[in-house]
């Protein structure tokens, strides 16, 4: 590998490790503050799929595929985050008995 690579990849890294501690900020913070739970979990969920997003274009070499399997992991992205989030608040909609 050279440099360039490892260098970007080294940078990578450091935003996917930044980006984890500020989730864990919002997550301590928000709950501190008073946020609702849903909107604490919406930015979970949102954040992490930023981080999915990051670590197949970057870590799996999607980045350099072809735009047909950049758009489709980039639907699958989107999709899940919609399943996660659907279920969410759907889970959060109706009382458990």
């Amino acid at each position: 590998m050279n440099s360039g690579a490892e260098k970007r990849l080294m940078l990578v890294w450091l935003a996917l490790s930044a980006i984890t501690l500020a989730q864990l900020g919002i997550g301590s913070v928000g709950a501190q503050a008073g946020l609702a739970p849903a909107a604490i979990a919406a930015s979970a969920i949102g954040i992490a799929l930023i981080k999915v997003r990051i670590i197949i274009r970057e870590f799996m070499e999607v980045r350099h595929a072809p735009v047909l399997l950049c758009r489709l992991t980039d639907l699958w992205v989107v999709l899940t985050g919609v399943m996660l989030l659907g279920g969410h608040l759907a889970g959060t909609a109706f009382p458990k008995r």
